[in-house]
């Protein structure tokens, strides 16, 4: 039965970077009560990074329910990710949590570690975190803003994948968060969308090659999706309204990506490779 989501305009709740999913209002769904599992990962190991909130969340709480063992990478928000913990505990299921910045390569290398270390291998890589800000102007986005972006966006997913890779059977999979701003980019999300634009050749560029190795790669598309990157990076205006422009006239909230997640890592979907899922309320994704 489909939830009757809430939609905009939104209240006015500018929060400061990263964001709180708790001072959200409405407060996103991850599927805590909603999301039932089929055992479809059953004994898989994965990895998500930015598993704390957003659209990591609502992943590691349906991977947990699929059957799958979680590691949790994320920056620095403990509560959250402690939350998440529990609810994949709760399934049974192990947990593990490591936090720190991905901009940093060696941090990128001791999360696979830590991942290797709890679970014994990894079966699926989830390359989730991401960091964006707004600007009006080229010219208001400083050298260091324009090289975070990419350290956090696509650096930081080269690093994981690569130190991921030797510890991956045939049969696994990797998932990377692209953006409908890959093909239609937001011209106040300059340096957010460059940088996921490349992740969408990341993906099929990896999934040639790594096809040999029977491990396959994808890449979610989400749209306008209601995470606390939103209240913490959006002008106020566009947090009120934000969703508004798509058929479904609201924003999507995280659990509503969930399923895609678990199709590209389902062992069933074994001649998926190389492809972007869209996931946009009804705007065509070309």
């Amino acid at each position: 039965m489909p939830v009757n989501y809430a939609k905009p305009p939104y209240p006015s709740q500018k929060q400061a970077m990263p964001g709180s999913t708790a001072k959200m209002d409405p407060r996103p769904d991850h599927g805590e009560t909603s999301y039932k599992g089929s055992g479809r990962l059953k004994g898989m190991r994965a990895v998500i990074t930015g598993g704390d909130s957003g659209i990591g969340r609502a992943v590691a709480i349906a991977y947990a329910r699929e059957g799958a063992d979680v590691l949790i990478a994320y920056l620095s928000e403990n509560d959250d990710a402690n939350e998440v913990k529990a609810l994949i505990e709760k399934e049974g299921r192990k947990a593990a949590l490591i936090s720190g910045d991905l901009q940093n390569s060696d941090h990128c290398r001791a999360v696979i570690k830590k991942a290797v270390d709890e679970f014994g291998a990894i079966d699926i890589l989830v390359n989730n975190a991401a960091h964006q800000a707004t600007f009006k102007d080229i010219g208001d986005i400083s050298d260091d803003e324009w090289e975070l972006t990419f350290r956090v966006n696509i650096h930081a997913m080269f690093y994981l994948t690569k130190a991921a890779v030797p510890h991956m059977k045939p049969g696994s999979a990797i998932v990377n968060t692209a953006s409908v701003n890959s093909d239609m980019p937001n011209p106040i999300l300059l340096a957010y969308a460059t940088t996921k634009g490349a992740i969408q050749n990341f993906t099929g560029g990896l999934a040639q090659m790594l096809a040999e190795k029977g491990i396959r790669v994808n890449a979610v598309a989400p749209g306008p999706i209601w995470t606390p990157l939103i209240p913490s990076t959006m002008p106020d205006e566009a947090i009120k309204n934000f969703g508004q422009q798509v058929p479904m006239q609201r924003a999507g909230q995280p659990a509503e990506l969930a399923t895609a997640y678990v199709m590209l890592a389902d062992p069933s979907s074994s001649y998926t490779s190389g492809t972007t899922v869209a996931v946009t309320g009804g705007k065509p994704f070309i």
